[in-house]
């Protein structure tokens, strides 16, 4: 019962992380086609923080990864990396009841 609790906190957490790495891509958008502005205080606050909410997570995969030039496909890996986890960590709390 106490992994089951666990696995949902993780599944949680993994959700979150989903979340921004999403946001992250659209914002990154909006700046390339400028939409928003970095010049906007506030713009600039909310990307350096997501960026330094995922650069950790996000950089070992761009070491491993080939360069692929201006298409960065480390989120997709990630995003993918997490949902496996998510699942085998489901699998493994519910099958044990």
């Amino acid at each position: 019962m106490l992994f089951a609790t666990l696995a949902q906190i993780v599944g949680y957490l993994i959700s979150v992380i989903i979340v921004l790495v999403i946001v992250q891509f659209v914002l990154s958008l909006l700046i390339s086609f400028n939409v928003v502005n970095m010049q906007n205080d506030f713009v600039a606050a909310i990307w350096r923080a997501i960026n330094a909410l995922l650069d950790p997570l996000l950089a070992p995969i761009r070491r491993i990864m080939p360069d692929t030039g201006a298409i960065d496909f480390s989120p997709l890996v990630l995003i993918v990396g997490l949902n496996v986890i998510s699942i085998i960590l489901n699998n493994l709390a519910y099958g044990s009841i």
